[in-house]
């Protein structure tokens, strides 16, 4: 099929196919995560990101790409995660300002985008390393570029572009010995083909399995049975020299009298601090990626020219030998089943190291609009490996599948039927783990009269629901599941159905910030409230929850 100009819709077809094939992937491609240290996994990583610059970009009923291409890259600057993450926000950022003025794209228009990607990305590293994914994007880009100069059709531009990452990725192992020792190629480079093999699928409309399976052409023995026993063991911990995978976004210009942002300047100060440091920036937020010894330093530099959100500290040290330790046990025997564990379904990594903190097994992702199926809950339910499984739903639309999950299971499960996040959460407050599967769930499910939930998203169609009338972009406070609050600003909208939620016994107030919260308005949110109940406190927790930019608790 020849394309000679990519329109709005087959943009959205090339994104929305890649996002398919990298999410199908992700597993494979965390299979090759060994470079450079064990710092997070390539593959979920990759997904994770582009799936939010997706979204962003099939969400838009725009029919001009150049401003697709725009939404996709600030999707992927914001919901960036990690190394690849960063660097595959900045391939596409330097796509998107290559093709912002373009209605419709041209074969040549293909490749002067991801020929701008590279130049974007290298910049944004400080030290770019061959062998990486940025060595399969130069050289796809390169390839883009000369097949632009024979050809006005896009699907062939785009099948050169394939070709020529497929064949630096095979290469990595000869640009990286560490690579070549483990036996493998370089992950983020594998995650890349699989998102430009998307793009091609979907250009072209023609399909391909899901499922990757290396050939010898492309792979060789690149991924070998001594790699699947355990790659990272194979590496060796006294070679990190900067042990703290430090990430923080900075909102520029807010707080206590800011300084003036360079992104020269930031970027510099940062390198001297550590190695692998990527900066990316924009108008509104910089996002740092950094090892360090120093995380500590990193933050207080940081807020010296915005509010900081979304700061994250990993020891890699420990990382390391927790894979090391965590392999060797499991190679030298079976792990025992535990005497009883709890699943929780919640979407949202902030959700999930909530639940986690509190005791919960294994976090399902899912929720309202991702409802998991019969077998999600009940492979969540294996992988809980206990021989007494709780299992919070979260939500009543889960209730069932979460029931016949229960009775498909081969050891005994117990629903402790909470229907708000919020709920599960104070549930965990019941959970005994000396005790037995029948009181346990008496106690937790004793708990969930103990808290008033609340949750605050955007109205989708004007209607009239108990009285109150709601007009489309509304905010909505839902308290206990019942529309109470109907306002255009999503502030004060939170404000009101707090103050709605709050009777005389109430003591504390937990108020958890989703993907489109920001920590600024939870701050302000929580000021309103102390300012008129005293008597009262409020804790702010990340969620990172879809759909509702707030959940909200009073206990």
């Amino acid at each position: 099929m020849e394309v000679t100009e990519i329109n709005a819709a087959k943009f959205q077809d090339m994104i929305r196919v890649a996002a398919h094939r990298i999410k199908k992937n992700a597993e494979f491609v965390n299979s090759l995560n060994v470079f450079p240290v064990p710092d997070g996994d390539t593959g979920t990583n990759m997904n994770l990101t582009f799936q939010t610059g997706a979204k962003a970009v099939l969400e838009s009923d725009s029919d001009h790409v150049g401003e697709l291409a725009k939404h996709l890259g600030k999707g992927l600057l914001m919901g960036a995660r990690g190394n690849s993450g960063v660097i595959s926000s900045q391939l596409f950022r330097g796509f998107a300002k290559s093709v912002e003025k373009k209605s419709t794209l041209s074969a040549q228009d293909l490749a002067d985008a991801f020929a701008g990607g590279v130049e974007t990305a290298y910049k944004a590293v400080m030290k770019p390393v061959e062998g990486t994914i940025l060595t399969v994007a130069r050289e796809g880009a390169k390839a883009g570029l000369k097949a632009a100069a024979t050809t006005d059709d896009a699907v062939e531009v785009m099948t050169a572009v394939v070709k020529a990452a497929k064949r630096a990725l095979a290469k990595t192992p000869d640009l990286l010995p560490v690579l070549k020792e483990v036996g493998v190629v370089d992950s983020g480079g594998q995650g890349l083909v699989f998102i430009y093999e998307g793009f091609r699928e979907g250009l072209s409309g023609e399909t391909s399995d899901d499922a990757y399976v290396p050939d010898e052409t492309e792979m060789g023995e690149m991924v070998n049975a001594t790699h699947h026993q355990g790659a990272q063991t194979q590496l060796n911990p006294d070679d990190i020299v900067y042990g703290y995978c430090t990430e923080m976004m900075v909102n520029l210009g807010e707080g206590a009298d800011p300084k003036p942002f360079d992104y020269e300047t930031f970027r510099t100060y940062l390198n001297k601090l550590g190695d692998s440091t990527l900066v990316v920036a924009d108008d509104e937020v910089v996002k740092v990626h950094v090892h360090t010894e120093h995380p500590g330093t990193v933050f207080k530099y940081g807020q010296q020219f915005g509010t900081l959100e979304k700061i994250k500290v990993d020891n890699m040290r420990l990382q390391h030998e927790s894979i090391i330790e965590r392999e060797e046990q499991q190679a030298a025997q079976p792990q025992p089943l535990a005497e009883i564990a709890v699943v929780a379904i919640a979407a949202g990594a902030g959700l999930g190291e909530l639940y986690k903190s509190l005791g919960v097994a294994y976090v399902l992702n899912g929720g309202q609009t991702m409802n998991p199926s019969t077998n999600d809950i009940l492979e969540a339910i294996t992988a809980a490996h206990a021989k007494n499984v709780l299992v919070l739903p979260n939500n009543s639309n889960i209730f069932m599948a979460a029931e016949e999950a229960a009775k498909a299971a081969t050891v005994d499960v117990a629903l402790v039927r909470s229907r708000t996040i919020n709920q599960g959460l104070t549930a965990m407050l019941g959970f005994n783990p000396e005790g037995t599967l029948a009181d346990n769930a008496e106690a937790m499910t004793a708990e969930l009269a103990n808290v008033v939930s609340g949750a605050v998203t955007q109205a989708i169609r004007d209607t009239t629901i108990d009285g109150l009338e709601i007009h489309k972009d509304d905010w909505m406070g839902i308290i206990d599941n019942k529309i109470k609050v109907s306002i255009a600003d999503r502030t004060q909208a939170t404000i009101e159905m707090i103050d709605t939620m709050l009777d005389e016994d109430a003591e504390i107030i937990t108020l958890i910030v989703g993907q489109d919260g920001t920590s600024a308005e939870a701050e302000a949110i929580s000021a309103a409230v102390t300012a008129a109940n005293p008597d009262v406190e409020v804790e702010i927790h990340t969620g990172d929850q879809p759909v509702y930019p707030y959940l909200v608790s009073v206990e």
